[in-house]
């Protein structure tokens, strides 16, 4: 076996042909300190559509980023063609620390997190009074996603011509969350966006809400030079609407300062599976001061939990803690297949 020793003749030692004729691989990487940020304004297959200073730019992502993926909301750099001329592309190369996320999986048996949106100061949850008819169960699961992901909620109820608010606003008093009511007639004839506006100011606000609701009229009416698809029809038999948003959207805010829409599909479901169950008390801060009498480690769903001493003395609503004994055993059976 041939040996070489500390002088060895470089010309004596045989290397390997790079056969494409390319340069070799390195671990050194690029810093791109001349990258400009951006802030993402939807994704579509692997494109997405960049706002860098004043212009649009097309971008995809780098492959030094690996699995990171790129979200609506996102602070980004990029670097290659910000000239946002047609067929031009920019490249993704860094990714900023998010301040908020609002994640979601398909149904709580889904082990798999779709971050919906990041960086938004706001969640409108957007629910019609009737037609279709209105579900608090939906509106919890937003409310724990929202104040697990470090934003502010908004409730947004449409439809009030139809069905009085009053039950539903109760059922959420002890909250104390800001809320808009408005009319089938406000919402089509721009006043309900009038008043919605007042809300969003100088914020980034994410809606969300199940189809037919009136969600993406809302949004059209806020950003009226960027309208979405029609609306959609509410089903006379099942209740539901058909969707008419397909994709994460944000649109700066007509006559803010700052302020952006980001339209979401319409969900049917909100599942919670990437959410530890110890965090979901959080989002009832009704009911959380009640649990310091609590066993350890209590589920809050058994014989001896505090919560119905704290019920039954008038401090929450008993419906208060039936939606969240709903959700945490929601989870437990998941947790238990």
């Amino acid at each position: 076996m041939r040996r070489y020793g500390k002088h060895t003749d470089e010309d004596d030692i045989r290397t390997r042909p790079n056969r494409k004729g390319n340069r070799p691989r390195t671990n050194i990487r690029p810093k791109h300190e001349d990258a400009a940020d951006g802030m993402v304004l939807t994704v579509d297959r692997g494109r997405l559509t960049c706002l860098v200073e004043d212009r649009i730019v097309i971008a995809m992502k780098a492959r030094e980023l690996g699995r990171k993926a790129a979200v609506v909301g996102d602070t980004v750099a990029l670097v290659g063609d910000l000239s946002g001329k047609k067929d031009s592309l920019a490249r993704i190369v860094r990714i900023a620390d998010r301040s908020s996320v609002l994640r979601r999986t398909a149904d709580d048996d889904d082990p798999y997190e779709r971050v919906v949106v990041a960086n938004a100061d706001q969640l409108a949850i957007v629910t019609a009074l009737a037609d279709p008819e209105p579900r608090p169960r939906l509106i919890d699961r937003c409310l724990v996603a929202a104040y697990d992901g470090g934003l502010e909620p908004l409730l947004v109820l449409t439809k009030s011509d139809l069905a009085s608010p009053d039950k539903l606003l109760e059922l959420y008093g002890a909250l104390d969350i800001p809320f808009v009511v408005t009319s089938r007639e406000e919402l089509e004839q721009g006043a309900a966006a009038d008043q919605v506006r007042a809300h969003l100011d100088g914020k980034i606000t994410a809606f969300v809400g199940h189809s037919g609701v009136g969600k993406t009229t809302l949004v059209n009416a806020l950003v009226p030079e960027d309208r979405r698809r029609t609306t959609g029809h509410v089903n006379a038999v099942t209740g539901r609407g058909r969707h008419t948003t397909t994709s994460a959207l944000a649109l700066p805010l007509a006559g803010s300062d700052g302020g952006w829409v980001v339209d979401t599909p319409g969900v049917r479901s909100f599942g919670l599976a990437h959410i530890d169950p110890t965090r979901v008390i959080h989002a009832f801060p009704d009911l959380e001061a009640g649990t310091e009498g609590c066993p350890r480690a209590c589920s809050h769903d058994e014989q001896d939990c505090a919560l119905d001493q704290w019920v039954a003395d008038g401090h929450a609503d008993p419906a208060r803690l039936y939606s969240l004994r709903r959700l945490l055993s929601t989870r437990e059976r998941r947790e238990g297949d």
